[in-house]
């Protein structure tokens, strides 16, 4: 059912995270909604900027919004990574329930105007705004190795959710979109830093490629939201290629869209385990 992208995160008992699936068509958005359900949990579809300007993006867009709504786990959908208001207010009048107004790229100043812009545009819908502060590395849909971008400052965190009033902060701590160049190393002090800063809820974007273990130190330390998106494109098209052959041969469309389902859903699955820093891998 859908819920406020606030509420999903306010909701969470401790040592819980919630997860962030980004969606490029029903097949993992679908995938998304059973492995929550299942697992009891409630969940965010993500779609990028990307999907939603490009072809039959706002078609997307409402099928997000309605599977959301008559599916049985909380769940929000989010446009992801958005450094253009008016992609944000055409995403919010969509029905997107929350944003990502990504100005990570612009200089501190400029980022903040333009988060707060959105949270202004944002607030006229009912809904909420993620930003980004210092530079999360990568590419959200390519998944190049990359090295870790330039880091949250704690001091600059509490200055930006102040002057912004975003409902949930980015944060870099080491973390890349895409896939690691080398083996992920998280910097714990700065994000206790941040933690001991802010109340805001935290969120950490390129959970792909870090361990288990790594993502749930991350939300004991205090990160809320975990965005995943590599793996389960990985996973996708892994399926897709396994059953190309058979679907060649006797144009199985169906069978295909089941095998990338449940081939997404097993990531999800695990990714929610981990996600609840209780739980067991």
């Amino acid at each position: 059912m859908l819920t406020p992208f606030a509420d999903l995160l306010a909701g969470r008992r401790d040592g819980l995270a919630v997860g962030a699936f980004t969606c490029y068509d029903l097949e993992t958005a679908t995938a998304a909604l059973h492995a929550a359900a299942a697992a009891g949990a409630g969940v965010i579809l993500l779609i990028g900027a990307r999907s939603f300007t490009g072809a039959g993006g706002d078609l997307l867009l409402a099928a997000l919004v309605a599977a959301a709504r008559r599916g049985q786990p909380a769940a929000c959908v989010q446009l992801d990574h958005c450094d253009d208001l008016a992609v944000i207010e055409a995403a919010l009048e969509g029905g997107a329930g929350a944003v990502m107004a990504d100005g990570s790229a612009l200089a501190y100043e400029q980022n903040a105007q333009f988060v707060a812009s959105a949270v202004e545009l944002a607030r006229a819908y009912g809904a909420s705004v993620e930003a980004e502060l210092g530079g999360i590395a990568g590419d959200e849909d390519v998944a190049e190795a990359v090295a870790a971008g330039a880091l949250t400052d704690p001091a600059e965190a509490l200055d930006f959710v102040g002057r912004t009033a975003a409902d949930c902060l980015a944060v870099s701590i080491g973390n890349v979109h895409g896939s690691y160049r080398e083996p992920p190393r998280l910097d714990w002090a700065r994000l206790d830093a941040i933690r001991a800063q802010l109340g805001t809820p935290l969120s950490l974007h390129g959970a792909s490629g870090i361990p288990d273990e790594l993502i749930r130190r991350a939300i004991a330390a205090g990160i809320a939201k975990v965005n995943v998106n590599t793996e389960l494109r990985q996973a996708y098209l892994a399926a897709t290629e396994g059953m190309i052959g058979s679907v060649l041969a006797g144009s199985r469309l169906n069978a295909l869209h089941t095998a990338q389902m449940s081939a997404v859903e097993g990531v999800i699955a695990a990714k929610l385990r981990a996600f609840d820093s209780g739980g067991s891998p």
